[in-house]
């Protein structure tokens, strides 16, 4: 048996996060990816880029620091292979490229601005064939800060993808025009109607937090029925009585209510019944990109 690990950062628009995977691999049997560490700091790009298309000096300050620490954990856990992706917030930032490169000059990690189709590329990476059947249809859908990006699976096989700028962090900011609402709505219906029964996947911190307050048991999907009063019991609630009632973090807090909605939307307009939460997102997409970047190369020097 070989075990490496493996690195994934995340730099979102709400929250940087940093996955650390095992990568269990053993002749003659399936290859085991098993979660390590993962660390998470709410630096919220979002809150600066989607006002002004640039990441205020106090946020590349704490960009610095955030990839220095999370480089050193690296170090610490031994981690072979690694890679950073930024979203939406580095995307539409006008001086991202500057961060990029000030990062890199100051902590030595490089950033991969990615945009829409390749996010929704490397999500579809991440292993689902414990989850999905191969004779159903699912949607998945990942909201994020800054984008909400939307798989449709049918067969066991991905038939298409599309990322909106829809996300927790501009909705709060009242930056999102009811057009684009049009445009998921339109997208979603015309590529679920031709199926019978879709269920959603979802994945993100805020349906992660709300499964796990669910009770639900793994595997196991919440209804849209209770979802839907589960956002009625969010909109009850002032901001700081859903962190001292429902003991949320003050960084979850206000975007929780924003990603409800998007789901349950997303349930409306493919008529879905339920959604299944795997706990999986862009982070292990790019931890399965490695492994297969490194077969590649094992394949390359074999011929």
């Amino acid at each position: 048996m070989t075990i490496e690990k493996y690195g994934a950062i995340d730099i979102g628009s709400n929250a940087i996060r940093l996955l650390i995977s095992s990568i269990h691999e053993e002749e003659g049997q399936t290859t085991r990816f098993k979660k390590t560490s993962l660390i998470r700091l709410p630096i919220r790009l979002g809150t600066d880029v989607f006002k002004t298309n640039r990441v205020s000096e106090e946020n590349i300050t704490r960009m610095i620091d955030t990839m220095q620490a999370y480089r050193l954990l690296m170090k610490t856990h031994k981690v072979v292979r690694y890679k950073a992706c930024a979203t939406s917030a580095m995307r539409e930032a006008e001086n991202g490229k500057e961060v990029v490169a000030l990062i890199k000059e100051k902590t030595g990690i490089h950033i991969n601005i990615i945009d829409g189709k390749d996010e929704a590329a490397i999500i579809a990476m991440t292993d689902l064939h414990e989850l999905i059947n191969t004779d159903a249809t699912y949607l998945y859908v990942d909201v994020g800060g800054g984008s909400t990006e939307f798989t449709l699976y049918h067969n066991g096989k991905t038939i298409t993808s599309k990322s909106f700028k829809l996300g927790t962090v501009r909705l709060l900011e009242g930056l999102v025009q009811e057009s684009i609402w049009n445009d998921v709505e339109r997208w979603i219906t015309q590529h679920t109607k031709n199926y019978t029964r879709v269920s959603l996947i979802g994945s993100g911190g805020n349906i992660n937090n709300i499964f796990k307050n669910s009770g639900k048991s793994p595997g196991k999907p919440i209804s849209f029925l209770y979802l839907s009063s589960y956002y009625k019991l969010l909109n009850s609630l002032t901001y700081e009585d859903r962190i001292w009632q429902l003991n949320l973090n003050q960084d979850r807090a206000d975007v929780i209510v924003p990603a409800t909605r998007i789901y349950l939307s997303a349930m409306k307009w493919s008529k879905a019944k339920n959604i299944f939460v795997p706990k999986i997102g862009l982070s292990d997409g790019i931890i399965k990109s490695l492994y297969n970047s490194k077969l590649k190369e094992q394949n390359s020097r074999k011929t």
